[in-house]
């Protein structure tokens, strides 16, 4: 079994683990990392239960190979909350929406939409739904988390337009 050293940014925080090269992001995340967050759903890039941003973008780390990781910055769920352990607001919208009920899929949710929730132009419905089609619910049925990314993107617009 081959190993290789990974370091790499989680959460703002450099880190490095010794990884088989075979393994995926999600199993260094979650096994070697602890962070729970990441989701082993399907294992196959299907579901989007284990999405993460990798230099802010979103991917399946089930299919994204740990040493890929090597000098990468990874944003995960535990990295949206503030140092006092505070939700953030996204997650907020999730609970006011009703947009959680098992919750399994929802931190994979909750990553896929910081893409859009920090645009500086509002996205459109439709377009919300493209950014997050990746990801698969079982439970909510999709509008109650639509309507969550959309009331925390509009949020943050105004916020920043009144400073």
């Amino acid at each position: 079994m081959a190993r290789r050293t990974v370091t790499c940014t989680i959460n703002g925080s450099k880190r490095e683990y010794s990884v088989d090269v075979r393994s995926s992001l999600s199993d260094m995340l979650r096994g070697q990392g602890g962070l729970d967050s990441i989701k082993h759903g399907c294992d196959v890039g299907e579901c989007g239960a284990c999405t993460v941003l990798i230099d802010g973008q979103p991917f399946n780390s089930c299919i994204y190979l740990a040493i890929w990781a090597e000098g990468k910055t990874i944003l995960t769920l535990e990295g949206l909350t503030d140092k006092k352990g505070a939700i953030s607001d996204i997650q907020q919208a999730f609970i006011d929406e009703g947009a959680v009920q098992c919750g399994f899929c929802t931190p994979g949710f909750i990553m896929a939409s910081v893409p859009i929730i920090t645009r500086e132009e509002p996205a459109s419905r439709d377009e919300i739904r493209k950014q997050v089609a990746g990801n698969l619910c079982r439970c909510t049925g999709y509008d109650k988390i639509i309507n969550a990314i959309e009331k925390t993107q509009h949020k943050r617009i105004e916020e920043k337009k009144q400073k």
